[in-house]
């Protein structure tokens, strides 16, 4: 059975480039880099590989100037690194690659990675959701504080209800908040304080640290833990700057512990509440949409990628750096003949006989002169032309033509044209032309 439609090869690479492109888009990956060259038009063509296979990568200039890595920017043949590319296919060759977005050097990168995939993990299943949020107490007298008993955070926590409120009072469910098993002594103790029900509100945090050291506040069994919590949950962690997954589920967030302090203990009006929990949900519904713009955003990038001039600019730039390389090749190989080539024109003028090229010569000389001939013949024929028009012309405006149609002229005995009687005296000879000759008479 004969196929329906032949591809041609073209159309193949590119099916097989957009289905690429479309299905897997964005990913993340580790490997260790090997093969690497800079070419002189500042983009980068490595491999990654890692014990069992490697695939070959391209990082255009326009992304690797922004690479910084411990080695000074330029990546080395066996360095270990994280990047975010995109699958695609190099057309001209068939051969399966990515594009290189974004480099950096593998350990803090994987923990971002971690962050970014569980993040869109539990977004996806909903735990972020606002449906999930419950509303902080207007009035609280009970504070729970899920901390370590000896960290800052629980001073600065203390110090501001004592400050803003004494009448709260204040349980501290003690628990690690940093290493391997902080995350099971958090889950612990905000489980224990939804158990004993003895406080309207919790305070779950600590204070700065790196991305390491606020990891178990990322764990998916602390975010699990907020989220089914019956208390209202106030994440607390680290600085303004730091935000982690528990931040996220939490029904409220605070910049950090002290602040946490203050929302509990506010002695505002019941409208200031109001305003900061329609505030916080604002935001989180901004966040939420923006999550989503961002999702469409990524979509339309990749559409547009496809047809994007950059991208295509970034194409032809590869098979121009593949050009140059072949180029090179073809130069060193074309000096090579041209070395052989005065041997090869030597020959050629000895094949070339003397008496061909003068009987070409001849023919040519005749064929002018044959041209020649021929045009000097048109020319006379065209001035003989021109003669007679112009006797013809002459002829209807002679003297002559007119005495035929039966004028004469008279002149005098000194051959004058007559044009008046006065002119003439008596006994005075004249002379009469006409058409067939002239007649002498005298005046009477």
């Amino acid at each position: 059975m004969s196929p329906q439609h032949i591809l041609q090869i073209s159309e193949l690479t590119k099916k097989v480039r957009f289905i690429l492109e479309s299905e897997l888009n964005t990913v993340w990956l580790t490997g260790e880099i090997s093969n690497f060259i800079a070419a002189s038009s500042g983009h980068w063509y490595l491999s990654l590989k890692d014990a069992k296979s490697q695939v070959k990568c391209a990082m255009f200039k326009g992304s690797n100037r922004r690479v910084r890595l411990n080695t000074g920017g330029v990546p080395t043949n066996g360095q270990q690194v994280l990047v975010r590319a995109k699958v695609s296919l190099y057309e001209p060759r068939g051969d399966f690659q990515l594009i290189i977005e974004h480099m950096e050097d593998a350990g803090a990168g994987l923990l971002r990675q971690q962050y970014e995939q569980l993040k869109n993990k539990l977004n996806g299943l909903g735990v972020f959701n606002l449906a999930h949020k419950k509303s902080i107490p207007a009035h609280i007298q009970t504070v729970g504080i899920v901390t370590s008993p000896t960290g800052a955070a629980v001073k600065d926590i203390l110090t501001v209800l004592k400050r803003r409120n004494p009448n709260i009072k204040a349980i501290i469910y003690p628990a690690l908040v940093q290493g391997e098993y902080a995350q099971g002594d958090i889950c612990h103790a905000i489980e224990s304080a939804n158990k004993r029900n003895e406080c309207d509100v919790l305070i779950v945090g600590r204070g700065g640290g790196s991305l390491e050291d606020l990891w178990p506040f990322n764990e998916e069994s602390v975010v699990y833990a907020i989220y089914d919590s019956k208390l209202p949950v106030i994440s607390a962690v680290g600085h303004e700057i730091d935000t982690t997954l528990s931040d996220y589920v939490a029904d409220l967030r605070a910049p950090t512990p002290s602040a946490a302090a203050e929302l509990v203990s506010s002695d505002s009006s019941e409208q200031l509440n109001q305003v900061l929990m329609l505030k916080q949900r604002l935001i989180k519904a901004l966040q939420s949409q923006l999550l989503l713009l961002n999702n469409k955003k990524t979509y339309l990038q990749h559409r547009l990628s496809q047809v994007h001039p950059e991208q295509q600019l970034q194409l032809q730039q590869q098979k121009a750096d593949e050009l140059t390389l072949r180029l090179k090749q073809v130069m060193l190989r074309n000096m090579s003949q041209l070395q052989n080539k005065p041997a090869q024109l030597n020959q050629r003028l000895l094949n070339q006989s003397p008496a061909k090229v003068i009987e070409f010569q001849q023919r040519q000389i005749s064929q002018s002169k044959q041209r020649i001939t021929q045009a000097m013949q048109n020319t006379l024929q065209h001035k003989r032309d021109d003669f007679v028009h112009l006797i013809e012309q002459l002829q209807i405006v002679s003297p002559l033509a007119t005495i035929a149609r039966g004028y004469s002229v008279t002149r005098n005995e000194k051959n004058q044209v007559i044009t008046k009687v006065e002119q003439l005296l008596s006994d005075e000879k004249i002379s009469i032309q006409l058409s067939d000759g002239h007649i002498n008479a005298k005046v009477i």
